[in-house]
């Protein structure tokens, strides 16, 4: 096979992959918190196909990971007491079966034992990795923009803000949450803020997503013609060069 056709199709595989992503984004576009996520490429030396002109050098087309955007998404307001959304660069810390995890998903509430959790259950965690324990009985709850949680004129606690210097180290983990997989340290962060009774939309734009999924379409058909134009070129010349002898 020839490397026009070998690089082609290590062309249209990160194009599909490309693909998967934008419709990743496009499906997510209402989910809280969601960050919209890209493709990265890069060119990969390989071994070159055998062509009648010979060896030649070829570079591939290779995946290099998925990058994802932490820019802020549109503030919603819900009212509810423990809706919370971070104004600013930040994460919230969940204690996971797993470990800690990082969410912008603050559509938190307050199980049976006064526990400040996730939808799905999992604990909140305060400023110093903590649980936060809420008894309901002592009237509403305020949530200051530090995260400061009280009753009256009393605190009950504060809900963790925590920010990394490369957000790149975290991981997608499922349920909305992020791991760390460095061995960077997540800390408090001193300017975000949060905003009780607001939520964080997606910063998905859709009518950039569709831009984007047209142009990945395109690309791949015009990978597409390439490829059965160059077979074809292959094809005539062993023809030829079979009726020469």
């Amino acid at each position: 096979m020839d490397n026009a056709v070998f690089v082609g199709l290590s062309h249209q595989m990160i194009l599909r992959r490309e693909m998967d992503i934008i419709a990743n984004n496009i499906a997510n576009m209402d989910t809280t918190g969601f960050k919209v996520e890209s493709m990265m490429q890069r060119t990969e030396p390989g071994a070159p196909a055998m062509t009648l002109g010979g060896p030649r050098p070829v570079k591939f087309v290779a995946p290099d990971g998925v990058a994802r955007d932490f820019g802020q998404g549109v503030l919603t307001k819900t009212g509810a007491t423990f809706d919370m959304a971070i104004e600013g660069k930040g994460f919230f810390q969940i204690q996971s079966p797993d470990g800690p995890r990082f969410t912008r998903d603050g559509r938190f509430t307050v199980d049976p034992t006064g526990r400040l959790t996730t939808q799905a259950g999992l604990p909140v965690l305060d400023e110093g990795g903590g649980e936060i324990q809420i008894d309901m009985e002592r009237g509403e709850v305020a949530i200051g923009p530090d995260g400061t949680m009280s009753q009256g004129n009393e605190r009950v606690g504060k809900v963790g803000v925590f920010e990394f210097a490369n957000p790149g180290a975290l991981e997608k983990a499922g349920d909305n949450l992020f791991r760390n997989t460095s061995n960077l340290a997540a800390n408090p962060s001193l300017e975000a803020r949060v905003r009780q009774g607001h939520i964080e939309g997606s910063n998905v734009r859709p009518v950039l997503e569709i831009t984007r999924m047209v142009e990945v379409s395109r690309a791949y058909e015009r990978t597409a013609r390439m490829m059965d134009s160059e077979s074809e070129l292959s094809r005539r010349a062993v023809e030829r060069l079979g009726k020469v002898q």
